[in-house]
């Protein structure tokens, strides 16, 4: 007979029984990770999260488990539903809290529901809309599950779709100058000419694993991350500690782009390496230089994914600039559960509504392709 656990930390779950339920192949949902925000102070509930874990126990064995947070707000989920929350308010009812299944503050496509079957998955599902229920919140969401997870959702969960820009290596090219070659005229000189800029300014880079970087690197990579926060006038949610954390816990997953001009650090590009692909996170700079921002966050990315046979880079959420440079339009996906069956329905319209728009917008954004043949 399963048992059903909410777990308010990873803490209480060994490593090696929660990394046993998925193929380890995306970092983001690895125990380190996921902990690690948790120990290291990036998680808090007066910034609207507050650790909620589904776990599914066979005696003392753990079977399923789903990431979750309790959200008394929106921030660092990337998928947007402000609109759904004024909904709310408009008719005198309370969106939050609601549940949250997702990796916070990375809009990172992963497995979502860790089950080693169907079953298993869908045992997952209940209990999440079973804890809305007895709780009295007003919704679940997962965000940036697999596709293959699709078919594990019923009809009652609504589908979202977004778009990200992500580069697939699906023409098998083995270095820099092949990339470029399948792409026009124009837009082969003007990433030339970009790169050219930023070498003929001085700047070298260094490309650092977790494990060969010295705790002046990883408070340079810091200092970037801050500078890009406070330049937008955001709070940082993740701490000096985590950074640390991550280059002791997963040394060959964390990756570093540091630029340096004149013996000193001035731009870095944080992202992480899993299975087949490099995930960019956090950038910064404290230089402005010609091409210094391309250079950091996607040519080196796409440079070292070639060296290392990855045949994806996915450089963030957002960004139509990055189609000029090879990052073609990608769907996302994210699926909804609404306790109140009137704003279920009328929220179902919206989707599809907006499911719609997004294809076609993906649609036109494809037209913009770079490549001579469009690429897969």
């Amino acid at each position: 007979m399963c048992q059903i656990r909410l777990l308010s930390s990873l803490s209480s779950i060994a490593p090696e029984a929660w990394d046993a339920l998925h193929d380890g192949r995306n970092p983001f949902i690895r125990h380190a990770f996921l902990s690690g925000l948790e120990r290291t102070g990036c998680l808090r509930s007066d910034w609207g999260w507050t650790p909620q874990h589904l776990s599914v126990w066979e005696g003392e064995r753990l079977v399923a488990a789903a990431a979750g947070y309790l959200k008394a707000n929106s921030h660092g989920e990337f998928v947007f539903d402000h609109a759904w929350a004024h909904a709310y308010a408009r008719y005198g009812e309370d969106y939050f809290p609601k549940w949250l299944c997702a990796v916070p503050y990375s809009p990172v496509t992963g497995p979502r529901l860790l089950a080693a079957t169907a079953e298993g998955r869908q045992g997952l599902l209940a209990a999440m809309t079973d804890h809305v229920r007895r709780h009295g919140l007003s919704s679940a969401h997962v965000n940036f599950h697999t596709e293959a997870e699709d078919a594990d959702f019923g009809s009652d969960w609504l589908a979202r779709t977004d778009v990200q820009y992500q580069w697939h290596n699906t023409a098998g090219w083995d270095d820099f100058d092949a990339f470029l070659g399948a792409m026009d005229h124009k837009h082969r000189k003007n990433i030339r000419q970009e790169r050219a800029k930023v070498a003929r300014s001085g700047v070298c880079f260094r490309v650092l694993h977790g494990d060969q970087a010295s705790d002046d690197d990883l408070d340079a990579m810091y200092g970037f991350y801050l500078q890009t926060f406070h330049e937008y006038g955001n709070s940082p949610a993740l701490t000096l500690d985590f950074i640390r954390h991550l280059a002791r816990s997963m040394p060959r997953a964390l990756v570093m782009f540091l630029a340096e001009f004149e013996g000193r650090p001035v731009a870095g590009a944080l992202c992480l390496r899993g299975g087949d692909a490099l995930y960019g996170r956090y950038w910064g700079a404290d230089a402005t230089l010609p091409g210094l921002h391309f250079e950091t966050c996607y040519y080196q990315g796409i440079d070292y994914c070639l060296r290392e046979g990855l045949a994806r880079f996915e450089p963030g959420a957002q960004g139509v600039h990055k189609i000029a440079r090879g990052f073609l339009p990608t769907f996302v996906r994210s699926r909804h559960w609404i306790a109140d069956a009137r704003f279920r329905e009328a929220l179902r319209r919206w989707c599809a509504q907006e499911t719609a728009e997004v294809r076609e917008h993906a649609q036109l954004l494809a037209g913009r392709s770079p490549f001579r043949a469009a690429q897969d």
